[in-house]
């Protein structure tokens, strides 16, 4: 008898997670251009601590025994979703572990096995592996250099309807898009708001990276844009403060809100780290350190750009106004797939294209992450990325 005979077919079928290739003896070091990670070098690790040090001496009650979290986080959210247009309550808020927490609780809320969920193509397949794993059948819209392509979704939604379905809701990263770091338009956030009043479909805008805008002028979120309650918005402070903190948000009609929070198994997401945050964040302390990553990221991705024209002309991208990726399409005939192996060798680790997409496509696309990256490596990363490119290359045409 095994142990591994316990498990449901659900637990059996999962795929382990994918993170950091191992370290192979011998090989010269990685430069990962993989993971969407923070840079370390601007972590506030001092003003946090200083913060939870002024939790400690003056709140150590409130912040250290069972307690719900902090309401004055719930009232910051708020006060920063007015801010863009959003008429946001601290009562239709949802605090949680990280926004993957409230990706993960959505097919508990809204999923019944079979059910049609609408992802773009391509998209953050966290979310997408969490809306399968609920029983959710995934219909891909394309996205292009505006965002998600609205003819398409709109083509989408008539068919469905033809067919008598209803979609569960369309999962959007509307601003700097992960993967491709494009900026949905303003006319299309418009236009997407009005199909979903006029197919009663649910939006789940995810707006992880919003705050960190290089250049360009910001554009209302389709939760402004909303006025009949079809929206539920979703950020962190993971890419703002630090992603260590695990603290995201939902906002959104507060049947819908109830209804998450019923699913989210501890109840609070913590006192003391809810606290922490709010503590660092006030008096404008947050605007000001956002500032502050929206020069660094900026010049990183700059140094990445020049990199990829200079060692890489052959390959095309948009170039991002703000995020942490670059989304390049490969030269004719290189396949990410057979790339990934090839470039490890050569000391870069890449994201594949087609793990950005729910029906396995996207190999003619890689991910490229300058987030974490040190700097001064951006050069030496994309050089090595070329080698192992024109290796492919030098293959397909002998």
């Amino acid at each position: 008898m095994q142990l591994s005979e316990l498990f449901t077919p659900q637990a059996r079928e999962l795929a382990p997670p994918i993170w950091a290739a191992p370290p192979v003896a011998g090989a010269i070091p990685l430069i990962s251009l993989a993971y969407g990670l923070a840079d370390p070098l601007m972590l506030p690790g001092e003003e946090l601590i200083e913060a939870a040090a002024q939790l400690t001496s003056n709140k150590i009650g409130e912040v250290l025994n069972y307690a719900p979290d902090a309401r004055s986080l719930k009232m910051l959210i708020a006060e920063r979703l007015r801010h863009e247009g959003v008429a946001a309550e601290p009562r239709q808020i949802l605090v949680a572990y990280g926004s993957s927490q409230i990706l993960g609780i959505l097919p508990h809320v809204l999923i019944n096995p079979g059910d049609t969920v609408l992802v773009e193509a391509p998209t953050f397949m966290g979310a997408v592996r969490m809306f399968a794993r609920g029983g959710a059948r995934l219909v891909g819209v394309p996205v292009d250099s505006a965002g998600l392509d609205v003819d398409a979704l709109e083509a989408t939604l008539r068919e469905l309807r033809a067919a008598g379905v209803r979609p569960r809701f369309l999962y959007s990263i509307p601003t700097f898009q992960n993967p491709a770091g494009v900026t949905l338009s303003l006319a299309r956030r418009q236009r997407i708001v009005q199909l979903a009043a006029e197919y009663g479909l649910l939006i789940v805008e995810d707006d992880a990276y919003v705050d960190l805008r290089f250049r360009g002028e910001p554009l209302p979120p389709m939760a402004a844009l909303d006025t009949e309650g079809w929206v539920l918005r979703i950020g962190t402070f993971s890419k703002i403060l630090a992603p260590g903190l695990r603290v995201g948000w939902a906002h959104g009609p507060k049947a819908l809100i109830d209804r998450l929070f019923m699913f989210k198994p501890e109840g609070s997401s913590g006192p003391f780290v809810t606290h922490l945050v709010a503590e660092f964040s006030a008096d404008g302390r947050l605007e000001a350190h956002i500032a502050v990553l929206r020069q660094h990221y900026a010049a990183k991705c700059e140094r990445m750009a020049n990199a990829l024209r200079r060692e890489l002309p052959e390959a095309s991208f948009v170039m991002p106004e703000g995020g942490f990726f670059i989304w390049l399409r490969l030269p004719s005939g290189v396949n990410a797939t057979e790339l990934e192996p090839l470039a490890i060798q050569h000391g870069v680790e890449i994201l594949p294209g087609s793990r950005c997409f729910s029906d396995g496509s996207g190999d003619d696309h890689i991910r490229l992450a300058f987030s974490e990256t040190p700097a001064e490596q951006l050069d030496e990363a994309i050089r090595r990325l070329a080698g192992a490119i024109r290796e492919v290359g030098s293959y397909l045409d002998s």
